[in-house]
């Protein structure tokens, strides 16, 4: 009886111990990495390190100096050798170690074996990216980071780079405009494509940009950020008078631009440019970045005065695309699908936009659109995106490279209010002044509502 009571004393306190492990691991799976699965996981890695190294095909034969260094000092066989590891660093979302590859190594046998490290070191996934010549870092990531996006503290920030979304390698994603300066961002409905174009309009409000939108569903997705925007157009007829202007803006800035390149006599190197970001600052124009959601309302047509102005503005579109980079003028063109089917130089323009970002979409047909020039392989990784996860998505681009991101939750109420605050920051375009839209003014006293919806990323 003695001994039934003391088990009942010691395995209550257990049995709470491990019901609280997992309910932490269910519920707050940071606070259970932090606590118990980094501790296990780094044990794991460094008592195994060799074993499994071995096991997954990663080891090399010792070089003849070593197994002759071996058998002078100890008569101990003589193992093969594996990737030198560095320091553990553990991270708030996984580990993360350098390793030297050792002779006739590359970095893609590391990536061949990341499932079976995953495993053998219990977690979540190990990506593996190359440093250097000879040295990679693997990135373990200890839960899933994607379930309850948390961006980290500590993002990328500078002109035209907005950290956007979280990658499932736990880093930011960061839409760059001067690196990739066009994308297309496709998704079905609810599929979380109008939060990831939110945090893109709110990472550009407090920045010296010219945010130009199109929104051909009346006004329903941008008409909210008004206050920051410089032109906004809410319907096709609309559309075909905007994008004209901006053709014009960007004929004016290579006006500028050539004029700059009258090259004189004893002209700095640093003073001779080819695009704005080489004028001095007193001279350079704002740089604009044109949103246009659910770009298929401007291929649509039924008459043929329709169809005239429908290749007008595709065309001024494919204009932008192919020669707005130097005038400093950037594309964002969102849709549900983006092919040849919606006529006459939708495939050209699609040719121009190098970053590509597909949401959850109806059919395999739409994801190829998206990244099936580009990267096959993602295909099937965007057509298994579940409807129950909204923001989730994969972004590409040209190079090949791919990866699942997914954005966190911000509402409407609070993109608007962003908005609204950096409203002061609109710059002055006489081009586009016309187009600006009217913003009423909001009665003093009034706020945000307090009911606000269910987070899409829950």
């Amino acid at each position: 009886m003695s001994d039934l009571t003391t088990l009942l004393e010691v395995g209550g306190p257990v049995a709470a111990l491990g019901g609280g492990a997992a309910y932490a691991r269910a519920r707050h799976p940071g606070l259970y990495w932090s606590t118990v699965g980094l501790p296990l996981s780094t044990a794991r890695l460094i008592g195994s390190y060799g074993s499994v190294m071995e096991a997954c095909g990663l080891t090399v034969a010792p070089s003849r100096l070593r197994v002759l260094a071996v058998k002078a000092t100890s008569r101990r066989e003589v193992r093969p050798v594996p990737p030198r590891r560095g320091i553990i660093r553990p991270t708030t979302t996984g580990l993360r170690l350098r390793l030297r590859l050792a002779p006739g190594q590359e970095p893609a046998d590391l990536a061949a074996s990341a499932e079976r490290l995953r495993h053998a070191w219990g977690v979540h996934a190990v990506y593996v990216t190359t440093v250097k010549p000879g040295v990679v870092e693997l990135r373990l990531v200890g839960f899933d980071v994607l379930k309850r996006v948390r961006m980290p503290r500590k993002v990328p920030s500078g002109l035209l780079q907005v950290p956007v979304a979280l990658r499932e390698d736990a880093t930011p994603f960061v839409r760059d405009y001067l690196t990739v300066p066009h994308q297309l961002t496709l998704g079905a409905t609810l599929s979380g494509k109008s939060m990831y174009l939110r945090h893109l309009v709110t990472g550009l409000a407090h920045q010296p940009v010219a945010l130009v939108g199109i929104d051909c569903k009346r006004g329903v997705e941008l008409a909210p950020f008004a206050p920051r925007l410089s032109a906004l157009a809410t319907d096709p007829d609309q559309a075909a008078e905007l994008l004209p202007a901006l053709i014009r803006e960007m004929d004016d800035r290579y006006d500028l631009i050539k004029a700059r390149q009258g090259i004189a006599p004893g002209t700095p190197d640093e003073e001779i440019t080819s695009d704005i970001w080489g004028l001095p600052e007193r001279e350079r124009p704002v740089p604009v970045v044109l949103f246009v959601d659910e770009v298929a309302e401007l291929f649509l047509v039924a008459t043929k005065k329709e169809e005239e102005r429908r290749d007008e503005m595709v065309t001024q579109l494919i204009r932008l695309a192919q020669l707005g980079r130097a005038a400093g003028i950037y594309l964002e063109v969102c849709g549900q699908r983006f092919g040849a089917e919606l006529g006459k130089g939708a495939t050209m323009l699609r040719a121009q936009l190098t970053g590509r970002v597909c949401h959850r979409v109806n059919d395999e047909a739409s994801a190829k659109m998206a990244l099936g020039d580009i990267a096959p392989e993602a295909v099937s990784a965007a057509c298994a995106i579940a409807p129950e996860r909204p923001g989730l998505a994969v972004a590409g681009d040209t190079s090949g490279g791919w990866s699942r991101i997914r954005t966190p939750y911000l509402s409407l109420g609070d993109a608007a209010e962003t908005c609204r605050d950096s409203a002061h920051l609109v710059p002055d375009l006489p081009a586009l002044k016309r187009f600006r839209p009217d913003v009423p003014v909001r009665p003093v006293g009034t706020s945000s509502p307090v009911v606000k919806p269910r987070p899409v990323t829950d």
